[in-house]
């Protein structure tokens, strides 16, 4: 009871949940909006919420909040320009400030900066209209092609000929103009998710699809979410620590998620840092954190306890 007192006291002012924005995540950010609102109100925290899709959104925080809970995923809810304009207010915020959010949106980036720190992630080389697809093919072999600052794999392709892969890169520039091929790892894949400097346990994801793709994330009712992972501890230990590396290295705070693919003989590869996560029914982050015995509602009120800091 003291904790809800101080973090009354902390407030001040209603919580600002920013939810929905422009991005092509504008739906699965409208539903983590409604699930972490719920969960305030339930525990009686002063909240409102605010879609960023209105012209007028910024005004509202300026005049009425001191505190905003980001549920904002892909686009500009992201890539920094949120957290900028609510430093630029002095409003505070959840997750990773603006240089670490900009640079975890932009998949190129940040393996860039994985490679120059010897931290492991499967090769990958920047498309464009002039690339020699039938070259990357002979060097890669089967490869996932994605828009480089998209989450939620969307855009995302599997191409294992030179004429897949063209047709690949067309569907990616359709929602970014920085368009990645990554080789594909074949294996098993891992999430990790990260709360206030600490791993959650991993989860392992199945799916009969090609790939864990936008429908089996939010749609599918058979995809297999595997906590614990099925991993021995001392493998387990070796993956939330390279997670733990990756969140770090790229300045990340707070909360956040980290997506690793374990190839057949075990060895563990970045794939990418989600810095706003989904928070949503078919979420990573609340699975995780149920199995570290958080409840959702406490959750979110850690997440928001640790922007207050």
């Amino acid at each position: 009871m003291s904790q809800d007192i101080d973090l009354h006291n902390q407030l001040q002012t209603p919580v600002a949940v920013l939810f929905g924005g422009h991005s092509a995540e504008r739906e699965v950010s409208l539903q983590s909006g409604a699930a972490i609102l719920a969960a305030f109100q339930a525990q009686n925290i002063p909240v409102e919420a605010i879609d960023t899709q209105d012209d007028d959104w910024l005004e509202r925080v300026t005049h009425h909040h001191r505190h905003a809970f980001i549920a904002l995923h892909g686009g500009d809810g992201e890539d920094g320009t949120v957290q900028g304009a609510l430093e630029n207010i002095d409003v505070s915020y959840t997750g990773s400030g603006v240089a670490a959010s900009a640079l975890a949106m932009d998949k190129v980036r940040c393996k860039y900066l994985w490679q120059g720190m010897d931290l492991p992630t499967p090769l990958f080389a920047e498309l464009n209209d002039e690339s020699d697809v039938a070259e990357i093919i002979q060097q890669f072999g089967k490869v996932i092609v994605k828009p480089s600052c998209e989450g939620s794999s969307i855009g995302m392709t599997i191409a294992t000929t030179a004429e897949e892969l063209s047709a690949a890169y067309l569907a990616a520039r359709a929602y970014d103009d920085s368009v990645m091929v990554e080789q594909w790892v074949q294996g098993a894949e891992f999430t990790v998710a990260i709360l206030g400097g600490r791993a959650l346990p991993a989860i392992r994801l199945e799916t009969d699809h090609g790939f864990y793709d936008y429908d089996a994330k939010y749609i599918a009712d058979d995809t297999r979410y595997i906590c614990p992972c099925g991993l021995e501890n001392k493998l387990e230990t070796q993956l939330q620590e390279l997670a733990l590396a990756a969140f770090s290295s790229v300045g990340c705070e707070g909360w956040g998620r980290v997506d690793v693919m374990q190839d057949e003989q075990g060895n563990f590869y970045l794939l990418e840092v989600n810095t706003v996560p989904g928070m949503t029914s078919h979420s990573l982050v609340p699975m995780a954190a149920k199995a570290a015995g958080l409840s959702f509602k406490q959750l979110v009120k850690e997440i928001l306890t640790l922007s207050l800091k």
